[in-house]
């Protein structure tokens, strides 16, 4: 007996436990006749070729989970090609019927995994809402009256209704996250050129990310590293540079004051705020962040130039077809007519002025966490208002591909009156893709909301992400070295990163010493002194980099092991005790940055 949800970890189990891909298809089959929502698929694998392509897998492999995704069933959003099904993007009259996989499919395919179908979407991926289709409006896995979300719609529902144990979706805006919320799933949005887009009907080129929707945050990861690579034949294509993240103590950038923006829902707000707090508990460092540039940015995708690649994608069918689309997608795409080379340009210029913006509010926090969507509407609700409702939906969302991010939307729970799901974003810069993952697995974990329809499901201890052990070594920094201080940057440039920051065990002082340059201070331990602890950072650094940066540290300063106030001891920053006997005793400022940002004197009187 097959779970309701079909995640990796219960498929991977039965199959070795003796059910076949051949069984599954045809568990799959029923499933999908079965269901109650015609709006999901626009074209279903045939019964006879969904066999055939499980006996070909078993002929192929014939070893149980000898592939990584061995006969795991997926859906793929209708803009991205599957060979010998068409491609529509929701449009009839666009349809055409390709000869080759997209890569991402090809290489799901060559891991093992089977295409159950063509599943619906807004038209040419255009909306967050998934009514915007001929083929009708996917719902809601939880109420039939509400929007699934979209573009990528049909994948959601088919993900949360346990048709599929993933599907491919697309995001520009934030397709690959909306119908994760509004479905109880997990939305993995890789950094844009991560995952190539050859084989993909364009929204935005320069923009688009083609997203994973899954029952887990591991299922997704595990997913997305199938489908990554670089591909020559995308021009936006990049080769991975994977970032890291701090391990413990991170810093997360929450909404405050006025960009709080619930549009009268206090159900989601309350859960956003559930959500931050699950997130203090787990060890989180909760940071208010201004979140005006980065909304600002995100209404150019819709209300600037970015709107002409969608007309760049479509013009010569917009020129012969205009009566095929739909009203409110022909609206969006012939608006880019308003717009002309020099407004592509000052729509260039106000999107980088906005990124050194945000870059104040990156010093900040290490990621930033947003509400997937801050409200959700009724079908009818969406098509009475569709500009401005679809609108709202993307207010934390679209911004997130144009400043070049990676981003895990979760779950996060049920409001108390409808029983209608929310869910937040995990935000990170570029390439913090498997950074990301452990902290959004446990956000996840911790909520105890089930998988997709299943609320009581419990998401395996097989598909968990752990934290990487990348080799490194942490050390203590207290002064000059602290981030956005003048000698970060050697830490930074040799690939270390911040793991958190704490404070010293009580018996520490800190001086200002006298003539360095950057001004720095000095560490001393005291035993017989009791304070409250000296704030420090305590970053990690590769072997080689910890031996090149403690041969550069300039006496008085040595390193030594310094002991934290929880108790556990790491190498870091001391000061010989003769350097300070003349020295300006900063202790009661608590820190060194406390001390610089009171523009105290950096010398003893």
């Amino acid at each position: 007996m097959l779970p309701a949800i079909l995640d990796l970890a219960s498929l991977k189990s039965a199959y070795a436990s003796g059910l076949s891909p051949l069984d599954l298809v045809e568990e799959v089959i029923i499933r999908r006749n079965a269901s109650d929502d015609p709006a999901i698929f626009i074209t279903a694998t045939p019964d006879d070729m969904l066999r055939d392509a499980a006996k070909a897998l078993m002929a192929r492999a014939p070893d149980p989970n000898s592939l990584p995704l061995w006969g795991i069933p997926f859906a793929v959003k209708d803009n991205v090609d599957v060979a010998g099904l068409p491609t529509t993007a929701a449009c009839p009259a666009f349809a055409y019927h390709p000869d080759m996989d997209a890569t991402v499919v090809a290489r799901l395919n060559a891991a093992g995994a089977l295409v159950i179908g063509k599943t619906n979407l807004d038209q040419f991926a255009t909306g967050l809402n998934g009514t915007r289709s001929p083929h009708g409006a996917p719902r809601s896995v939880f109420d039939t009256d509400y929007v699934s979300g979209g573009s990528s719609s049909g994948s959601a529902v088919a993900v949360a209704s346990g048709l599929a144990s993933f599907a491919l979706g697309t995001d520009t805006a934030g397709s690959g996250r909306v119908p994760a919320a509004f479905n109880n799933l997990v939305g993995i949005k890789p950094t844009p050129g991560l995952v190539p887009n050859v084989g993909v009907v364009p929204a935005c080129r320069s923009v688009d990310v083609v997203t994973i929707f899954a029952a887990t945050v591991g299922d997704g990861v595990a997913i997305r590293k199938v489908m990554e690579g670089y591909d020559a034949a995308d021009p936006f294509s990049r080769k991975a540079a994977p970032a890291s993240l701090p391990a413990s103590g991170l810093r997360i950038g929450v909404l405050d004051g006025a960009e709080r923006e619930f549009f009268g829902n206090r159900h989601v707000e309350a859960l956003y705020d559930a959500a931050i707090e699950r997130a203090r508990v787990l060890g989180a460092t909760i940071v208010p962040f201004d979140y005006a540039p980065f909304r600002q940015a995100a209404e150019l995708l819709y209300n600037g130039p970015w709107v002409a690649e969608r007309l760049a994608a479509v013009k010569d069918f917009l020129a012969t077809n205009a009566g095929d689309f739909d009203p409110t997608v022909r609206t969006i795409i012939e608006g880019a007519k308003a717009y002309d080379a020099v407004a592509a340009f000052e729509g260039r210029y106000k999107l980088e002025a906005l990124r050194q913006k945000t870059r104040e509010e990156w010093e900040k926090a290490d990621i930033l966490m947003l509400p997937t969507s801050p409200t959700t509407y009724t079908v009818e609700e969406m098509k009475a208002d569709s500009i401005v409702k679809n609108g709202h939906f993307g207010r934390y969302t679209n911004f997130v591909n144009l400043l070049d991010c990676a981003a895990i939307a979760v779950p996060a729970g049920f409001d108390a009156d409808h029983h209608l799901p929310a869910g937040v974003t995990l935000i990170g810069p570029a390439f913090t893709d498997d950074a990301l993952a452990p902290f959004a697995d446990a956000m996840h974990r911790t909520l105890n909301a089930g998988m997709g329809k299943d609320r009581v499901a419990v998401i395996p201890k097989a598909s968990r992400v752990p934290q990487a052990d990348d080799g490194s070594v942490p050390i203590v920094v207290v002064g000059a070295h602290l981030s956005g201080m003048p000698l970060n940057h050697e830490l930074t440039s040799s690939g270390g990163y911040r793991l958190k920051t704490c404070r010293t065990a009580g018996d520490y002082r800190l001086f200002a010493l006298s003539g360095t340059v950057p001004p720095k201070p000095g560490l001393v331990r005291e035993p017989s002194f009791s304070g409250k602890g000296v704030e420090v950072e305590v970053w990690a650094v590769s072997p080689e980099a910890f031996g090149r940066f403690v041969q550069k540290i300039p006496a008085p300063l040595g390193i030594g092991k310094v002991s934290l106030d929880d108790g556990t001891a790491v190498s870091g920053f001391l000061c010989e005790a003769h350097a300070v006997v003349d020295a300006l005793d900063i202790t009661d400022f608590g820190g060194w940055r406390n001390y610089v940002r009171a523009g105290a004197k950096t010398t003893a009187s």
